[in-house]
């Protein structure tokens, strides 16, 4: 059967040579022009980033971090860690003195770890970039500096997030001007931040984490009681450093995630409970119920287990290994919602995705993130640079995995996602929104593997999200499904926004097929 033409969504995009996907149009138009002056994957992701850091400013920025899985034309899948370390002097006990108890709150300083983003950047570039930052940046640079029309989608986010920043008297100058948000089709500026840009492209990582900008960022959020010291930006120069993938096979496709500190590793335990049951057969219920109890047995594991590299060692291997699937799989009731619980462990107590494959055969999957929309909500005056709130994942219960600690790097949410078939890249995939990305790897994937979808059909499917007690439910989920699960013992609720966002590109023999959730603003394009 063909498609749907009235069905309000998009099929999914074709093109024979090279391809970008991303959420705001702007940044995959700025990709896509890399791609036809003949740069690369890595030139058109890092032209892209950029641009969506300048307008799509809710959602990621040169204040955040970074994760990328990079696979060169040929080659094996890398992947790129580019998030930031909490300072030197970050403990459990300096913030209980400082009067935290249970949580760091978003707009703390102690949730702003020293941002990854540039650091990733700067190395993705230095090695695989083809064409300088200052090309590579010029359509950034000029949306901050002369601005840039605010979309649907951002325009929404930005007034769901405005009492964030109307917090913070610096943030609120720039992001609240005239006192409220922009609305769609308005124009907004950063100069400040095209400063920045600028100074990265003349002085690489350096322009960034020293000299006159780092020791402007060190003095605000020390200002407001923030333990950042100027060594700590520093060593964030040449912070990102490349580490080797996890992955899972999943009925013959290879699923490729970084290591912890990313929570890719609860994305594929989800796959691997999943892979024991036939999803295909399944009726709309029965998938949302097996999903939700797969998520709530893998993200239990995630929130008691994964921190810092240093503290997860091995735990990628012992969580997939079949002993323990077998036995998280085994708890699942088909008819009841079950509790989670650890297979044998003792219990402890807002972001942007894009994908390029260009002409060349490499691919790249790349996910930037804020965190919270607005991040920290916290802007230095000085610089622009709005930061992230990366830190408030931290946990304040010593000897947990995810402790603050000196240059600890906390759980994070944002994972990218890489696709392979005996050894050949068939797909780079992501999905957006916080907490709920591990879970929207396993659902994605499944739509397109078990169910046969097409990239976009399988982005666009209505979603699901067992967390915090709840089930959460898109609007586009008919009654009667809701009521089978409330039968079953779950919570319920149904929410008026959409459940993140997703983008992947799918490679066959000469042919490229794209998808871009129509959640966001955004599109595949190709040529």
């Amino acid at each position: 059967m063909g498609f749907d033409f009235l069905s309000g969504r998009r099929p999914s995009t074709y093109a024979g040579q090279a391809m970008i996907a991303t959420s705001h149009p702007l940044a995959t138009s700025a990709g896509l022009e890399v791609l036809q002056s003949g740069g690369n994957a890595v030139d058109a992701a890092i032209a892209a980033v950029a641009v969506q850091s300048v307008v799509d400013p809710l959602m990621t920025g040169i204040g955040g971090d970074c994760f990328a899985l990079y696979a060169p034309a040929g080659g094996q899948v890398r992947a790129l860690n580019g998030s930031g370390r909490a300072p030197e002097a970050a403990t459990v006990a300096a913030l209980r003195a400082a009067g935290l108890q249970d949580d760091i709150p978003p707009n703390s300083p102690h949730a702003i770890t020293v941002p990854g983003a540039v650091s990733a950047w700067c190395k993705l570039h230095g090695e695989y970039g083809s064409q300088p930052l200052e090309q590579l940046f010029s359509r950034a640079v000029g949306y901050a500096e002369n601005g840039y029309p605010v979309t649907p989608r951002v325009a929404q986010d930005w007034e769901g997030a405005k009492d964030l920043v109307a917090g913070d008297v610096h943030a609120a100058k720039v992001f609240l001007p005239d006192g409220r948000p922009p609305v769609t089709g308005e124009r907004h500026a950063q100069p400040l931040l095209a400063a920045r840009l600028r100074e990265i492209a003349k002085s690489g990582a350096k322009g960034f984490y020293t000299g006159e900008t780092a020791s402007h960022m060190v003095a605000h959020l020390r200002s407001l009681g923030g333990l950042h010291t100027e060594v700590d930006f520093a060593a964030g120069c040449d912070e990102a450093e490349w580490v080797t993938p996890i992955h899972a096979n999943y009925r013959g496709y290879d699923i490729h995630e970084c290591p912890p500190n990313g929570q890719g590793l609860a994305a594929l335990v989800i796959l691997r409970i999943l892979e024991g049951f036939d999803m295909a057969s399944l009726s709309e219920a029965d998938r949302i119920h097996l999903h939700a109890e797969a998520t709530k047995l893998a993200y239990h594991h995630r929130d008691a287990l994964i921190g810092d590299a240093s503290v997860c060692a091995g735990l990628a291997e012992e969580l997939l290994s079949d002993a323990v699937i077998e036995t998280l799989r085994a708890r699942i009731d088909m008819t009841q919602a079950q509790p989670p619980a650890l297979w044998d462990e003792p219990e402890h107590k807002d972001t942007i995705y894009l994908c390029v494959v260009d002409a060349h055969g490499n691919a790249l999957s790349f996910i930037n993130s804020i965190f919270n929309g607005f991040g920290s909500g916290r802007l230095d005056p000085a610089t622009g640079v709005l930061f992230h709130s990366r830190g408030s994942s931290f946990r304040l219960i010593e000897g947990h995995p995810n402790a603050i600690g000196p240059r600890k790097r906390p759980m994070h949410t944002i994972i990218p996602g890489m696709v392979t078939q005996n050894g050949r890249v068939v797909m780079p995939f992501g999905v957006m929104g916080g907490h709920y990305q591990a879970a929207g790897h396993a659902a994605f994937l499944s739509g397109v593997i078990d169910r046969g979808m097409g990239v976009q059909e399988a982005i666009d499917q209505p979603r699901s999200f067992a967390f915090g007690g709840m089930l959460d439910l898109e609007k586009t989920i008919p009654p009667q499904t809701r009521t089978e699960l409330e039968a079953r013992g779950h919570t319920v609720r149904v929410l008026d926004a959409p459940i993140g966002g997703a983008q992947a590109i799918r490679i066959g023999d000469g042919l490229l097929e794209g998808g871009s959730d129509s959640r966001k603003d955004g599109m595949a394009l190709g040529f």
